[in-house]
């Protein structure tokens, strides 16, 4: 394959890639290898991009446990999966994670459970509570509150 693109050009697009929203590792690579360049001049731009403060993966990764819970109403569970997934170190996770205050987390939980639980229009109660389940689980909730909270919503009347 004919190298189209030369080094300073990629750093220049590359600088505006993770300007306008913050990146991760994986993301970057992924862009570097489209434009078609090799190992080591992917290294050099990764390098200039850190060197420069567009490629910080702490950032992004606070960024997107902020983003992914205000947004999507996601979990911390989900959060972390995700995460996970684009190679963010433990450390990392658990320093996004501390972003997502412990009281808007319940808030939110609350919120989503209950509206969700109203929307669900099955009348078969196992059903429903499955529905339920599954979705706050997709969602990344941890099972202790769900369980919990479906009791509580089952339930209006003992509390």
């Amino acid at each position: 394959m004919n190298k189209i693109i030369l080094i300073p050009e990629a750093k220049q697009k590359l600088e505006y890639y993770c300007s306008y929203q913050e990146r991760c590792h994986d993301e970057v690579q992924t862009k570097l290898h489209q434009l078609g360049m090799t190992r080591a001049e992917s290294d050099e731009v990764i390098f200039h991009l850190l060197e420069n403060d567009y490629l910080n993966e702490e950032r992004f990764a606070c960024a997107f446990a902020r983003g992914k819970f205000r947004i999507k109403q996601w979990g911390k569970i989900r959060i972390t999966g995700e995460l996970k997934i684009r190679h963010a170190s433990a450390y990392i996770i658990k320093t996004a994670l501390k972003e997502i205050k412990d009281e808007d987390y319940w808030e939110t939980f609350e919120k989503l459970a209950e509206h969700h639980w109203d929307t669900i229009r099955e009348t078969n109660m196992m059903k429903k509570r499955k529905k339920f389940c599954d979705f706050m689980i997709r969602k990344g909730w941890e099972q202790p509150m769900i369980y919990a909270k479906v009791k509580e919503l089952e339930n209006p009347d003992k509390n």
